[in-house]
């Protein structure tokens, strides 16, 4: 969530910075810095009218003490005035304060200056491609018909029990995936991680913390009678960790990771970039948070960024790195970077990985703060990253790897899957 003050005192930049993002945010801006105005001002009559009642309080003990009834009880009769006088005015206050947060939860993050302009994925600005694409023998396979022909993924099965995109793992597909889990894992423990396992449901403070609450609302499964959220990835959770809490300066950075399942409705969800793999409903990754003061929030970023472009090297796949632009970033970042591999099988660039800098929106929703070695608080910056989710790096792995004889694994999997190869 933007800070009102920094709205109020920067409102045109809000207003041009958001257009990047194709938000039209005038309306909003401007109504939120009115509301603001009114619950300044209803908040010094508020402060004023309790500061006078309790000086007429004081006046009514001595007033009584020295004899003076009469006058004792025409101050106690304004007195009540005041406290009636003192809750309206907290009322009105509750109420604008109400309002005014319901503005500011529908005015997304502003981007990083350096995010390109633009509408669609299509005007995302390529950083790098790295990697030489794999020449597959003919009659090679997507990896749908791959997972049906080396009986490693039923998604048939997953359909008849829970539904598309809920796709069964087995055998040698589901050491596959517990191989990937624990390379990730056990590659940002190295980097400095703690490692978390998190639940699988929010409440709605957790998710209005992230800001997945309201934007995402309708993308996430509500178990209804308990009115918790199957969590969409492992940041949410772990980044609310810190609601409510003041850290402090030599506490900095926090480095967290964690595993989860992930859940996804993906409503209209339907062709064949969605075939297999592509979209899931429940698929698993493993994600990186930091939590860093906000003038070393931008050298994290691309310390992260480093951090998966390590672990898609080592998995030997052709990747890319793409800067969002304002048309197709998130709700609440400020600049993302996306990680794409290619996949032999489909002849595509699939996305793996988004790295992101949401500086303070989320820590101002869920009030994370640290304190200075000077003592000032602050809020701080908090960042998070696939590193990496399975589905399409499976997809990719099993497409690019594929020969006659089967699907060779990557060196680096080799410790943890307990096999070279799949036949």
């Amino acid at each position: 969530m933007l800070q009102i003050t920094f709205i109020r005192e920067n409102r045109d930049l809000v207003v041009n910075r958001l257009a990047i993002k194709n938000f039209d945010a005038a309306t909003i801006v401007d109504q939120s810095i009115a509301l603001d105005e009114t619950r300044r001002n209803t908040q010094k009559q508020l402060d004023d009218t309790l500061a006078a009642s309790n000086k007429m309080a004081r006046e009514i003990g001595q007033l009584f003490k020295t004899g003076k009834r009469e006058e004792a009880e025409k101050t106690r009769a304004e007195s009540t005035a005041l406290k009636l006088r003192a809750k309206q005015l907290e009322q009105q206050l509750n109420e604008v304060v109400e309002d005014l947060n319901t503005r500011l939860l529908d005015l997304p993050n502003i981007p990083h200056e350096s995010v390109p302009s633009g509408k669609t994925e299509t005007d995302n600005e390529l950083l790098l491609e790295e990697g030489i694409k794999p020449e597959l023998f003919d009659n090679a396979l997507p990896h749908w018909e791959l997972a049906t022909k080396y009986d490693i993924i039923d998604f048939d099965l997953g359909s008849k029990v829970s539904g598309a995109g809920f796709p069964f793992y087995r055998g040698k597909g589901a050491r596959l995936q517990r191989a990937l889990i624990n390379f990730f894992l056990d590659e940002a423990i190295t980097a400095g991680y703690l490692e978390y396992q998190p639940p699988l449901l929010i409440n709605e403070d957790s998710g209005y913390g992230t800001g997945n609450l309201p934007d995402k609302e309708g993308q996430m499964y509500v178990v209804g009678a308990d009115n918790l959220y199957l969590i969409p990835t492992a940041e949410v959770p772990i980044t609310n960790i810190y609601r409510n809490v003041i850290l402090r300066e030599d506490d900095l950075p926090v480095k967290n990771v964690a595993y989860s399942s992930c859940f996804r409705r993906e409503a209209g969800s339907y062709g064949k970039d969605v075939r297999g793999l592509n979209r899931l409903h429940q698929f698993d990754k493993v994600e990186i948070v930091q939590i860093t003061e906000p003038e070393k929030s931008y050298a994290v970023l691309e310390e992260m960024k480093e951090q998966v472009a390590g672990l898609i090297r080592k998995l030997e796949l052709p990747f890319r790195i793409l800067k969002l632009c304002g048309g197709d970033i998130s709700f609440t970042s400020a600049l993302t970077f996306d990680f794409e591999v290619f996949s032999a099988g489909q002849k595509r660039w699939l996305e793996v990985s988004s790295v992101s800098n949401f500086e303070t929106f989320q820590s101002n929703r869920m009030k994370l703060r640290y304190k200075t070695r000077e003592g000032k608080t602050r809020l701080a910056h908090t960042l998070n990253g696939s590193a990496l989710a399975l589905p399409r790096i499976v997809a990719a792995l099993l497409e690019n790897n594929q020969t006659e004889k089967g699907i060779l694994i990557p060196e680096a999997l080799q410790a943890f899957t307990g096999f070279e190869i799949i036949k």
